[in-house]
């Protein structure tokens, strides 16, 4: 009976001996015949599935002698792993193998792990690792050197750019448009946040306080009453020192007071100083007193008159006080005409009274009345150009819609110097509001004689 060959157990880690490589290799072709039976995946003793077989084979018992050939392959692929790295010399340009392994130890392919390559570059002696770049940097390409830049315009949104600048089709930049709310970012009485929204809501319902046209369902009133009534309240209001907000207030009451019930002659001075009065209540922090109008209509009525009279008014508007007058129009659009400049300021002011005293302006909604009083102001002071983009933005108007308005409110201007009614003109001659009644009427606003020359000399 032949004796068997014992083979120690070598440890983990250690060569394998080089004289026992015939008898390892009559053990393992006798692993491998067809007397194994398939082991099983859950037993315990076998071995990890990172040591069973290689390259996807099945694995096979472990073995004293399998044990060992493990080791060795383990070995074998560590010392690959640690020497095999591809370097380039620059003056050779040869590569370097790892050095082979030894002819007495079996090797088994084992697909090795993927290896860093380190270049080095013969202009620089920088080593630089080469990294993936991010793939969503699509306007972005790698140049020589590893730096990054802009992909190039294609020749095609060139040509249509050069295009468009040679018909005067160019797009227009954002810079054109002035932030006119910028300057107020920390007033926190500005409102800059909500502003936009304020007056959208005022264009929209700017239409429901705007009085219709009353005038032919007076009996007793006609145009020339309201002019002179209008006049009249000019020079109270100077008196008094009052805002710009309340004179608009109290003509808007007015109208929409005689748009709602009529009223007989005797009551028109009457139904004016009680809206000043209610109009100074709720825009004055210290609004003039009863006996105070009393004076001044040259005690034509009484204090008990007065208060009956306010009673009835707000009565008839419902207490609706909260509207949008021109004068909310005209402190936007002079923002973001020209802040700042007071001779604008007051021309716009000028023409804005001047198309409220006069009965015909009330066709015109009261965000139109303010954006052509802007419009009429800058052509009168030669300002160029006379709209622009962030005039269009605030308003909402573009300059054709202005023309009509802007014509009647210049038309006004050139008439009130003869006018018989020249409290606005002498409110504006004063060299407090820049002596701007005395300029010239814009001549491009002026190409059709006024049809109303003899209704404007009567006034």
């Amino acid at each position: 009976m032949a004796s068997r060959v014992v083979i120690p157990q070598q440890a983990r880690g250690e060569a394998v001996v080089g004289g026992g490589e015939n008898k390892l290799h009559k053990k393992n072709a006798a692993a491998h015949d067809g007397r194994n039976r398939r082991a099983l995946g859950d037993i315990g003793n076998m071995v990890p599935t990172t040591a069973r077989g290689v390259e996807g084979k099945p694995s096979r018992p472990m073995t004293r002698s399998f044990h060992a050939q493990l080791v060795a392959n383990a070995e074998a692929a560590r010392a690959a792993e640690k020497n095999k790295k591809q370097i380039l010399f620059p003056d050779a340009g040869r590569r370097v193998d790892a050095p082979k392994a030894n002819n007495n130890q079996k090797i088994v392919n084992v697909k090795p792990r993927p290896v860093e390559v380190i270049d080095l570059s013969s202009d620089s002696e920088e080593v630089k690792k080469k990294q993936d770049k991010p793939l969503n940097k699509k306007k972005e390409v790698e140049v020589e050197g590893g730096a990054l830049r802009k992909k190039a315009p294609t020749l095609t949104s060139v040509l249509t750019a050069r295009s468009k600048a040679a018909c005067g089709m160019a797009n227009k930049s954002k810079a054109q448009i002035v932030d006119i709310d910028a300057a107020d970012a920390d007033n926190e009485l500005a409102a800059v946040e909500y502003i936009e929204d304020m007056y959208k809501f005022y264009k929209l319902v700017e239409n429901e306080s705007r009085p219709h046209d009353y005038i032919d369902s007076q009996p007793e009133i006609n145009e020339q009453m309201r002019a002179i009534l209008m006049d009249w309240l000019v020079e109270v209001h100077t008196k008094f020192e009052l805002s710009p907000e309340t004179f608009y207030l109290t003509i808007n009451i007015i109208d929409r007071f005689l748009a709602l019930k009529t009223i007989s002659r005797r009551e028109l001075q009457l139904v004016g100083i009680s809206a000043m009065l209610t109009a100074s209540k709720y825009e004055e922090i210290w609004a003039p007193e009863v006996n105070d109008f009393v004076c001044l209509s040259d005690r034509a009525y009484t204090h008990e008159q007065i208060l009956r009279m306010e009673k009835i008014i707000l009565g008839k508007l419902e207490w609706t006080l909260t509207v949008p007058t021109p004068y909310v129009f005209l402190v936007r659009f002079i923002k973001a005409s020209f802040p700042g400049d007071k001779q604008l300021e007051h021309m716009v002011y000028f023409l804005a009274e001047l198309g409220m005293m006069h009965y015909a302006t009330i066709m015109y909604c009261p965000s139109m009345i303010a954006a052509s009083a802007v419009y009429a102001a800058r052509c009168t002071l030669n300002m160029g150009p006379v709209w622009n983009d962030t005039l269009k933005l605030h308003t909402g108007f573009t300059e054709p819609q202005l023309i009509d308005c802007a014509k009647h409110l210049t038309n006004l201007h050139l008439m009130a110097e003869k006018a018989k009614l020249r409290g606005i003109y002498r409110k504006y001659m004063s060299s407090e509001r820049g002596s701007v009644a005395l300029l010239t009427p814009a001549k491009a606003l002026l190409p059709i004689p006024c049809h109303d020359d003899a209704t404007a000399a009567s006034l």
